[in-house]
């Protein structure tokens, strides 16, 4: 399930899903990947900073090289993206930031433009212009029990609208968030987050309008500074990135206000950032 052929792109997003799958695959190709299968992580700049230190870990440990890529507005950079490194990559949401400016509004629940060019196009546009290819294989890490968006991925392949294949090798070898804790538990470095039943509620962009609102409380609760973007982002386009649901700065007030929210309380939205 894990021999990958290149041309291939492996979307590393820092989870710990995705950090069982790339180890999987380097394995399963004796230790070294072939030259023409590139590992990439896009980042926005709203992750957690243990999830850039895992990343840098797990590049360290396993002795491959991960290419970090930020968005950036071509009028302004000159290019659409800029590859950086853990010591360079932004850690207060530039790129995010950046990008609802250029676009004038907030991404949604409908209208995810925060996921399709922060990373998807970003990845796209490295391949393209940096790699020249025009058709490559893109290996994502999703496990079987996300049975939905595993859908969605195959729908998707079957338009043939993409310069891409998606393949899912965890998928397909009937991975679940079970085995992918377990495997962690025998490794000898972690991604430093809570790992709350198979699921990281902190992973990705940490409080993320995608994530269920208690689970989203519960975050804020802990570290009331982690709304802060969010709600200085909401006043400054004069919007919320939700409708059905408190702004964030009610909830950092309700996060404080009242008692204890559990993670698995709700599960949010699927979306095309995984583990």
């Amino acid at each position: 399930m894990y021999q990958i052929n290149g041309p291939a792109v492996i979307s590393f997003s820092g989870g710990r899903s995705s950090a069982y799958m790339l180890y999987q695959i380097i394995q399963s190709h004796g230790g070294c990947l072939p030259d023409d299968v590139k590992v990439i992580f896009c980042n926005t700049g709203l992750e957690h900073p243990e999830t850039l230190d895992f990343v840098q870990e797990c590049a360290s440990r396993w002795g491959v090289h991960i290419t970090w890529l930020e968005w950036r507005d071509k009028a302004v950079f000159g290019a659409a993206f800029e590859v950086v490194s853990h010591n360079s990559a932004s850690r207060d949401g530039e790129p995010f930031r950046a990008l609802v400016r250029k676009r004038k509004y907030l991404p949604n629940p409908v209208t995810r433009m925060c996921t399709a060019e922060l990373k998807v196009k970003t990845t796209e546009r490295y391949c393209k212009q940096v790699l020249c290819l025009k058709e490559w294989t893109s290996v994502v890490g999703l496990r079987a029990d996300e049975r939905y968006r595993v859908a969605r991925i195959k729908a998707r392949n079957e338009t043939g609208k993409d310069a891409w294949e998606t393949v899912l090798p965890m998928a397909e070898a009937n991975v679940t968030k079970r085995d992918v804790s377990a495997f962690w538990q025998r490794q000898p470095f972690d991604l430093g987050l809570p790992n709350i039943n198979g699921s990281t509620p902190e992973g990705n962009c940490r409080v993320c309008f995608m994530k269920g609102e208690k689970t989203i409380m519960a975050i804020i609760r802990l570290d009331p500074n982690s709304a802060d973007w969010w709600i200085d982002t909401e006043k400054e386009a004069g919007a919320t990135f939700r409708s059905d649901r408190p702004s964030y700065a009610q909830m950092k007030q309700l996060s404080q206000d009242q008692g204890d929210f559990g993670f698995e309380a709700d599960e949010g939205l699927p979306c095309m950032c995984t583990d």
